[in-house]
């Protein structure tokens, strides 16, 4: 029997960490911050249904998700979104309703991402995005990836706006960490676990900042464009390239 070339690859739930990975990584950071205020504040959803309404989503589309016996794009990076949103408005929720001070929600997440590391690697043995291929290793990721945005959106607000640093500075030291790590992958040959995961959560802060950037008014220290038609741009964008990553396995099938 004639093994495809890309026959591996629908193995593990999760996508190859590609360029294209990145790239639609950052977007749906950038449309989770964008979405999740324009569902907020331009329809006047309010915070405590916004949340409600996208945590509802979410919790469908990983459902759909983890009942997947392969990796789906489409199925795949909806999760991703939906996870990018509510994982913005958990750090919201906890600033605006609770009062809670950013750094102390930064040292929060960073703790229970700490945590969900340690207690996946003594169950697990490893943490690799190359071996989610059992329900349990995946239940361990997607917890681990809600709790890379919801760290990556508090750190970005703390130092953008409660250390008043402003949107291009904090995308302009979020890209510059990031180069950073990939330094420290591909020249001083770090471990790849980590340089992944650390990148994964510098990601989050970089593209909300980037969304900020874009869509908030001068006043505010952004360009203006606005937040429907930042999500738009992006949204089209993602579909684009999700659209492309599912259709080059059926190439491989030809």
């Amino acid at each position: 029997m004639n093994i495809l070339p890309g026959a591996r690859y629908w193995l593990n739930k999760v996508p190859q960490v590609t360029v294209l990975f990145w790239i639609i990584k950052m977007m749906s950071t950038t449309v989770g911050e964008t979405a999740a205020d324009f569902l907020n504040a331009n329809l006047h959803f309010g915070l405590a249904a916004t949340t409600a309404l996208t945590g509802m989503l979410f919790i469908v589309a990983l459902l759909f998700q983890l009942r997947a016996s392969r990796y789906v794009p489409a199925l795949y990076w909806i999760t991703v979104v939906f996870v990018s949103v509510f994982g913005t408005l958990v750090t919201d929720n906890l600033t605006d309703q609770l009062n809670v001070p950013l750094a102390a929600s930064t040292a929060l997440f960073s703790i229970a991402l700490i945590a969900t590391f340690a207690v996946w690697y003594a169950q697990e043995k490893t943490l690799s995005i190359q071996s989610i291929d059992s329900p349990r290793r995946e239940l361990f990721y997607w917890a681990a990836i809600l709790f890379t945005f919801a760290l990556g959106t508090a750190a970005g607000d703390w130092l953008a706006e409660g250390l008043q640093l402003g949107y291009a500075n904090s995308a302009l030291l979020f890209g510059g960490l990031i180069a950073a790590v990939a330094l420290f992958r591909y020249v001083f040959k770090a471990d790849a676990v980590a340089c992944f995961w650390v990148a994964y959560v510098l990601t989050r802060p970089f593209g909300a900042s980037c969304g900020d950037l874009l869509s908030q008014p001068a006043s505010n220290g952004g360009l203006g464009f606005g937040t429907v038609e930042a999500s738009i741009v992006f949204l089209a964008l993602i579909v684009g390239m999700v659209t492309y990553l599912s259709l080059v396995p059926q190439r491989l099938k030809q």
